[in-house]
């Protein structure tokens, strides 16, 4: 039984060492356009104005999703190895105000995911301007991509029932462990977050079905909708954003950005279709967190959930089964606004995309500064269980530096004793102390979890790394 313990702050001869390595580094992103481009129209070309939300690597391919939340942003899918638009400049119309919603094109993408058949799977929002006039240039859909041709194997336009009125598709995860090889990852479920709407949509590729299941979880917290990254402050009342899987237990992670809660869900309740008005999802209240946060993932190895809290610019992990939990790093630089968490192609490591989209948001970039990053985390712990080769083969170069230079908040202040398991949110006692989630008409109220302990490595070895 795990016993309340104190926050304890130690050296880092008390931790398993970490290597993390600047894999590609941005102060703007900017792109080789062609010849007919605007490109000294701001309106359609603003370095400014472009951030990354969302990444995939595959090999020594890199892939960005740099939505269009302000105008400005030429290309909304990018290869980095390129500095071009993927797969070409015909498929990014819409930032010229030239695009029909008939044509295979992309308006806005937020993330995007590749499956084990070598495919990339893109989710358009379909809304331009999200900051600015939020216009709906086109419903969402996703575009899928066979990497080996770079063209589009499949389109999926998602039907009017599952969009409502201010939806917004941000994330996805793709299911196979149904799936059957020979067809090809086409009879696979897709799990896509409506951040505005507050939803998990459902796409059952096999008989081409879509659905909406919904819960209070998945809405934002009014409490935690100003987050505070190096005392920045910013509004953003986000609701579901942040989604992994763990393929081996069949359960979704998810996290709103304006709350400190981190939840789960079996899949078998997502692919059982729309819930019957009154009943409710079976979501577990899995634990609590220090701080907002987005990017989530999932080792394979052993199911240990990686997450950022903003406050506290680090990466962490923790096992819901061993209940161990550990920072990997902290960086006040470096780790800003984790937007998007990716396992390797070597488990043993992870990929992180940061950026200080505070400052962006804020329009006080300053555009002389790295403000874009991934980042690689080697966690020897993972390496040890790991047999798998990647394939990625960087080149680079390391350099040593402090990473603790001060008291750092444990970023695992409640979460749930692992004997225990998550708390069935449906059946919890209302008992104080109360936890209240908003939702448009009522609150679900939780109570708060125990207190573990943290450790935290007061030196990690950095290096610069670059794709070849």
């Amino acid at each position: 039984m795990f016993a309340l313990c104190v926050l304890i702050l130690v050296t880092s001869s008390d931790l398993h060492a970490v290597k993390v390595q600047i894999t590609k580094q941005w102060t703007l992103l900017t792109y080789n356009l062609p010849a007919e481009f605007p490109a000294d129209n701001l309106e359609f070309n603003n370095p400014q104005n472009v951030v990354a939300t969302g990444f995939a690597i595959s090999g020594d391919r890199l892939f960005l999703a740099t939505p269009r939340l302000f105008s400005g942003v030429p290309a909304t899918l990018s290869s980095v190895h390129l500095k071009t638009a993927y797969p070409n400049w015909d498929y990014h119309r819409a930032g010229r105000k030239s695009f029909n919603c008939s044509e295979i094109g992309l308006v806005s993408v937020y993330r995007i995911r590749i499956d084990s058949c070598k495919r990339l799977w893109v989710l358009d929002a379909g809304v331009s301007r999200s900051f600015e006039d939020a216009e709906v240039t086109c419903q969402p859909k996703i575009l899928v991509f066979d990497l080996k041709t770079n063209q589009v194997v499949r389109r999926i336009d998602f039907p009017g029932e599952v969009v409502k009125g201010d939806t917004l598709f941000t994330n996805m995860i793709i299911d196979e462990t149904t799936s059957r090889p020979e067809n090809n990852c086409d009879d696979v479920f897709v799990y896509i977050t409506d951040t505005i709407k507050p939803a998990i949509v459902v796409y059952d590729s096999s008989h081409d079905l879509t659905w909406r299941s919904t819960h209070p979880s998945m809405y934002p917290d009014p409490n935690f909708s100003k987050p505070n990254i190096l005392g920045h402050r910013f509004t953003l009342m986000d609701g579901i954003v942040g989604l992994a899987f763990d393929a081996r237990t069949k359960v979704v992670y998810f996290q709103p950005l304006a709350t400190d809660r981190l939840f789960s869900i079996e899949t078998s309740a997502l692919r059982a279709g729309p819930s019957p008005f009154g009943s409710d999802l079976p979501v577990k209240l899995v634990g609590k967190k220090s701080s907002q946060g987005i990017g989530l993932a999932v080792s394979p190895i052993d199911g240990s959930i990686f997450f950022s809290p903003m406050s506290e610019t680090a990466v962490a992990k923790w096992n819901p089964t061993t209940n161990n939990q550990s920072v990997l790093a902290y960086d006040t630089e470096l780790f800003q606004f984790v937007a998007d968490i990716r396992i390797s192609s070597d488990p043993s490591s992870i990929y992180v995309l940061s950026s200080k989209f505070h400052r962006f948001f804020l329009r006080n970039l300053k555009p002389t500064e790295i403000n874009t990053r991934i980042v690689r985390i080697e966690d020897n712990v993972m390496l040890a269980t790991s047999k798998i080769e990647s394939t990625v083969k960087p080149r680079h170069s390391t350099v040593s530096v402090n990473v603790i230079k001060k008291r750092v908040q444990n970023p695992f202040p409640s979460f749930i004793n692992a004997n225990k398991g998550p708390i069935a949110m449906a059946y919890q006692q209302k008992k104080a102390p109360m936890y209240k989630f908003a939702s448009n008409e009522d609150y679900l109220n939780v109570r708060l979890g125990d207190l573990n302990g943290l450790r935290i490595t007061n030196m990690v070895s950095y290096n610069i790394t670059t794709f070849h």
